[in-house]
C-alpha cells in the first residue's frame, strides 16, 4: 500500500518535454568533468525524465558537429569531433641544449667528415656514446656516409643539409672559425686538441680530396 500512494504521489508530477530534458541532459555533460551514467544524471532531473530517451534525441542533434556525445563505457560524456582533435592541440618549441660530447663530436664531424667513430675518439681523446651519436642522428644534424676502405669497413659520419640549413650555410666550406662557435654559445671551453683545423693548416683546398683519397672509401 505505501508503494502505491507513491506512484500516485508521484503521478501528480508531469515530467517536462523530450526537448526540454535533452537540454538538461546537455548542460549536465557539458558542466560534468566526468562522465556520467543515465541513473547519475536521472538523479539530477526533475521526476518522471528519461534519460535514456532524451539521450538518443541528444545524439542525434550532435551527430555531425564540432563536439559529439559519445559513449564512455556505461557512461556518456561530451567530447571533440575525432577528426577536430588536431585543433585542441598546442605546439611548443622546445630548446634543447646540446651536451659538451654532442657538441664536440658534432664539431669533429663538420669540420673533419668525412670521418669514423674511431677517428671521432682519437681526436677528443675518449670514447663515444652510442646515445650521443643517435642524438645527433635523431636531430637530423649527421648521418651515415660512405664505409672506409679499410679492415672492418667502418662507417663514416657527415653532417646533413638540416644541419646547414639550420646555421644559414651553404655549404661545409662555409663553416665558422673557433671564435664564431663561441659567440653561438655552441662552444663554453677550449675544445680539445685536434677538435677543427688550425690556421694555416691546409686552407681552402683541404675539402677538396686528395690524390687516392676516395679509393679509401665505399661509393
Amino acid at each position: 500500500m505505501p508503494q502505491d500512494s507513491e506512484k500516485k504521489e508521484q503521478s501528480l508530477f508531469r515530467a517536462p518535454p523530450i526537448f526540454e530534458q535533452e537540454r538538461m541532459l546537455e548542460a549536465i555533460l557539458f558542466a560534468s568533468a566526468e562522465p556520467l551514467t543515465t541513473i547519475e544524471m536521472a538523479e539530477r532531473m526533475p521526476h518522471g525524465c528519461d534519460p535514456a530517451e532524451a539521450m538518443v534525441h541528444l545524439c542525434r542533434r550532435y551527430e555531425g558537429r564540432g563536439v559529439r556525445v559519445v559513449r564512455v563505457g556505461d557512461a556518456w560524456a561530451i567530447r571533440t569531433a575525432p577528426d577536430l582533435g588536431y585543433l585542441m592541440q598546442r605546439e611548443t618549441i622546445e630548446t634543447r641544449k646540446l651536451s659538451r660530447a654532442a657538441i664536440e663530436t658534432l664539431a669533429i664531424i663538420a669540420y673533419h667528415q668525412p670521418v669514423t667513430r674511431a677517428e671521432i675518439e682519437e681526436i677528443r681523446g675518449v670514447s663515444v656514446s652510442r646515445g650521443t651519436v643517435d642524438q645527433l642522428l635523431e636531430m637530423e644534424w649527421i648521418r651515415f656516409g660512405r664505409r672506409k676502405m679499410t679492415p672492418g669497413r667502418p662507417v663514416t659520419f657527415v653532417v646533413t643539409q638540416a644541419f646547414l640549413d639550420h646555421f644559414g650555410l651553404e655549404s661545409a666550406r662555409d663553416l665558422p672559425g673557433l671564435k664564431e662557435l663561441r659567440a653561438a654559445g655552441l662552444l663554453e671551453n677550449r675544445p680539445p686538441p685536434g677538435l677543427m683545423p688550425q690556421i694555416g693548416e691546409g686552407g681552402e683546398d683541404e675539402d677538396e680530396a686528395a690524390p687516392g683519397q676516395n679509393e679509401l672509401f665505399e661509393d
